[in-house]
Parts: structure tokens; C-alpha cells; sequence
């Protein structure tokens, strides 16, 4: 089973704004196993796509250069279900960035009507975990990861 929870990324401006899609379908695994005759996409894979389409939003704000692991859910708030053949929009803005950490604030549309909220707190934790060795390499942000922001971050519209 992969573990990126949004499709693409269909707006994106750098250190504020971004905004990603991620269509429910049907074929997905996890689906099956969620209340099998009624299947709905589970609320924590819903925060986890606004974790991934904020963190990358976080994660660009710094060039990609610390690991960006979410550290706290502030708030998750829920109107409605998401069943097969709908679409997720993720709506991410950052309200404050330091060395140490970042704050968003995250809406979610069903079908292009609110479905809820999720504000998300993020560490940079190269710069917290004084002592703890990490890799070098980031393992937070995979090619895959960049590859959904590049088309704008090369100048053009995605």
C-alpha cells in the first residue's frame, strides 16, 4: 500500500499557500476494510493527507532542507463523510514559521462544499532534538514528495 494521500497538488504558492486534491476511489485497498458494506475514507487518512499537503508546504518554506515531521494535531473537526467517487480538496496555509516549528491552518472541501478543518502544528527536527542523530539524507521529503510541487516551483502553473 503506498502512503501519499493526495493526488496532486493544484495550487501552490511558496512559504504560504497550497492546495491539493485527492480522489477517493473505490479501488483503494483501505477502503474494503472500513465498514465493508458502506465504505468511507477514514478520518485519520483525511489528517493525513492535510499532514502532506501542509508539511510539503512547510517543508518547500525551507527548501526542503530540515525533516518536517508533524508534531501535534491542534484541531480535527468533521461535517460530513467522504465515500467512493468524491474528491478532497485540502486547503494549506502556514501561520507561523520559526527555526523549530510551523503552524497551519488546514480547511477540506468534499466535492467543492466545506467538510471540515484541520490545523496542524510541525518540528523541524534537526533543530530540536538536540543530540539525536538523524540521517543525513532527508527521509521525509522522497522524490515522490517533490515531484508533485515541482510544476510550480519551475515557473510554470502546475
Amino acid at each position: 500500500m503506498r502512503w501519499i494521500w493526495i493526488d496532486r497538488f493544484v495550487e501552490f504558492t511558496p512559504g504560504r499557500r497550497a492546495v491539493a486534491v485527492k480522489n477517493v476511489s473505490l479501488a483503494e485497498d483501505h477502503l474494503h476494510d472500513h465498514w465493508g458494506p458502506f465504505p468511507i475514507m477514514p478520518c485519520s487518512l483525511m489528517i493525513e493527507g492535510m499532514a502532506q499537503t501542509a508539511g510539503v508546504l512547510v517543508g518547500q518554506a525551507r527548501d526542503f532542507k530540515e525533516k518536517v515531521i508533524l508534531a501535534k494535531v491542534s484541531l480535527a473537526e468533521f461535517n460530513d463523510i467522504v465515500v467512493p467517487g468524491d474528491q478532497i480538496t485540502y486547503r494549506a496555509e502556514i501561520d507561523n514559521i520559526t527555526p523549530e516549528a510551523a503552524v497551519t491552518t488546514g480547511t477540506m472541501l468534499r466535492n467543492g462544499k466545506p467538510l471540515g478543518h484541520v490545523n496542524l502544528i510541525f518540528s523541524h527536527i534537526d533543530q530540536n532534538l538536540a543530540g539525536a542523530k538523524f540521517p543525513k539524507d532527508n527521509f521525509v521529503f522522497t522524490s515522490q514528495f517533490e515531484r508533485l510541487v515541482a510544476p510550480f516551483l519551475e515557473g510554470g502553473d502546475g
